[in-house]
């Protein structure tokens, strides 16, 4: 990919790791395990999977409050007041929060209560948007288009990185196919390839893959074994209310068990489970 000028790889030791806050990197031998529910719903919600998980099973936390859904009638997120609650919920359980941003306008709001920005599929060709994201100092996760080539999406991520910002998370959620049985098609080919391709650290989202939460784990297990540098997987604290993606969506006993079912894998590839962290006093906020 000769246009690829700063996300291509230069020598095969080539590997760019991204600092999430103080404590948490993804991209070098310890792998990122981000979790939490496809929207915030309440600060009750939030905090039950801060506590149940935070510190001890995943390293940072996801949720939505600007939604992009396929339906105009559907949820699409609580705004600001979700933001509030993410803000509140980093500060008080030493938790990065990882968000998506829809539009322009939407950024300096994301960016000021948000340790990273993500770009969905449906934008990951939002030139405009790529450039602004370009200008801001947070890493931001890339996803992968709903029918995007490896070629595209990284060529989307160079306009991020011409535009100033170099600290690029590339994720995997699948692609479309004529198969319904699952929601996407997982594509580790595309995680292998990404690898070798460019420097940029890779994660892999097996939830929008999937869309089946008993297809995650095993797919999650295949994407460390693949080589992907973490996992973001989404997770509830009652699944079945989940507001959006119900279907996709793990119990908290069941993602504390799937991470813990990836370490000896990890260490089969070289990598590292993150140390589990003894759980510190929620800061009074």
């Amino acid at each position: 990919m000769q246009d690829a000028k700063l996300t291509a790889k230069a020598h095969d030791d080539h590997g760019t790791v991204i600092a999430l806050n103080e404590q948490v990197t993804v991209g070098g031998d310890e792998l990122l395990i981000v979790g939490g529910p496809c929207s915030v719903e309440s600060l009750d919600q939030m905090e039950a999977i801060a506590t149940r998980l935070g510190q001890r099973t995943i390293q940072a936390l996801r949720g939505g409050v600007y939604k992009p859904r396929t339906s105009p009638y559907a949820f699409q997120g609580m705004g600001e007041a979700g933001l509030a609650i993410l803000d509140r919920v980093r500060r008080r359980y030493h938790l990065p929060v990882i968000t998506e941003v829809m539009a322009i306008h939407q950024i300096e709001a994301i960016a000021a209560h948000a340790d990273a920005l993500q770009v969905g599929s449906r934008n990951m060709q939002n030139f405009d948007l790529l450039k602004a994201l370009g200008k801001v100092d947070k890493p931001i996760v890339l996803k992968r288009g709903l029918a995007a080539t490896i070629q595209e999406l990284v060529m989307a991520a160079e306009y991020i990185a011409a535009h100033g910002n170099p600290n690029i998370i590339l994720c995997e959620r699948g692609i479309r196919s004529f198969d319904t049985y699952t929601r996407n098609v997982l594509d580790l080919g595309a995680v292998v390839a990404l690898k070798q391709i460019t420097h940029l650290p890779v994660i892999v989202d097996p939830s929008h893959a999937a869309g089946k939460r008993e297809l995650v784990p095993n797919l999650a297990r295949a994407a460390i074994a693949a080589g992907a540098d973490g996992l973001m997987i989404e997770c509830h604290p009652v699944p079945e209310e989940s507001v959006s993606d119900a279907r996709q969506a793990l119990s908290l006993e069941d993602m504390a068990a799937l991470v813990e079912s990836l370490r000896p894998i990890a260490t089969a590839v070289g990598r590292r489970m993150p140390e589990a962290i003894a759980p510190q006093e929620p800061a009074l906020v």
